[in-house]
């Protein structure tokens, strides 16, 4: 017979045993718990760090490493809404500073990419600056696009978000949809709130009320933008634009004085010649027509049109 004391010793070191146990997968369960703790407190005091080091040098300007950063990153957290604006807002900056046209797309197509992707989360609903940069860098594929940069430059401006250069950018995608009125409407907004508006405002201006054929009101911008501009190719932009509009109306002389006024500013142009010749053409002088048209290809050579109308 088994004695009865033996029995209770064995009964109460299966108890300690199994309290042990108890005690030791809790111990376990609660270090594992700490570890964890610890691990996801150090990563993200490590992405608070990067973020933090990644604003600093967006802040400072410095674009292109700004974009590299933002970009490798986002290999690893490819929406992290804050990589996402960063990478689409450097993207747009290197982009318009590029100067070859292919370069300068890549670059746009990416911020594009970033920002939509951006658009996802719910901090874009309220955050002004992913619409206005969007708008913008849509402005930059060209004509096709204008409708999407006019819808992103909108709510932007709807967000009353604080960018002083929205209606003129606004002004740009309406001309470029056909949208003349709008256009305008945008551009005046650009103009009464700059006390010193840029040669490109008043050109762009005096282009959208060409296009309506309102041309006194074109006359008075393309004027302002002679008599105030330091840049000599503003003027002579703004001449050419003059010379169109009186030829346009038929009033020849002052089409030609404005011609002869960019070969007196600016020296010999082919591009001025050619014009001359077309001119003269107009009026059924042939000979100066011919003339000015001879001295267009020999300035330049590979002027297609003044090779057409010689017949070279």
């Amino acid at each position: 017979m088994v004695n009865i004391r033996t029995k209770s010793r064995y009964g109460r070191h299966i108890y300690l045993l199994k309290k042990i146990h108890t005690l030791t997968a809790l111990l376990f369960i609660v270090l594992a718990i700490v570890i964890s703790v610890l691990i996801v407190s150090r990563l993200r005091n490590g992405i608070s760090n990067e973020k933090r080091d990644l604003l600093r040098i967006w802040n400072a300007g410095e674009y292109e490493q700004a974009y590299e950063i933002s970009k490798a990153s986002l290999f690893q957290r490819p929406v992290d809404y804050f990589l996402l604006t960063i990478n689409g807002f450097a993207a747009y900056q290197l982009g318009i500073s590029q100067i070859n046209s292919h370069s300068m797309l890549e670059f746009i197509n990416e911020s594009i990419f970033s920002l939509r992707k951006a658009m996802i989360h719910n901090e874009a609903s309220n955050d002004g600056r992913v619409y206005y940069v969007l708008g913008k860098a849509y402005g930059y594929k060209g004509k096709e696009y204008s409708d999407l940069s006019i819808k992103y430059l909108e709510i932007a401006n709807n967000m009353a978000y604080n960018a002083s250069d929205i209606p003129e950018y606004l002004g740009l995608a309406y001309a470029a949809s056909g949208d003349y009125r709008s256009s305008i409407a945008a551009f005046s907004q650009a103009f009464a709130d700059n006390s010193n508006p840029s040669d490109n405002l008043l050109l762009s201006i005096a282009r959208s009320y060409m296009a309506m054929e309102e041309y006194n009101m074109a006359i008075g911008y393309l004027n302002r933008c002679i008599n105030t501009s330091p840049d000599s190719k503003s003027v002579v932009i703004a001449r050419f634009l003059l010379a169109e509009i009186y030829r346009n109306t038929g009033e020849y002389y002052a089409a030609e004085e404005q011609y002869l006024s960019i070969l007196n500013d600016s020296g010999e142009n082919a591009e001025v010649h050619y014009q001359l010749g077309e001119l003269y053409n107009l009026q059924g002088d042939t000979t100066r027509a011919r003339a000015s048209w001879r001295v267009a290809y020999r300035q330049d050579p590979a002027h297609a049109r003044a090779r057409a109308r010689l017949n070279i």
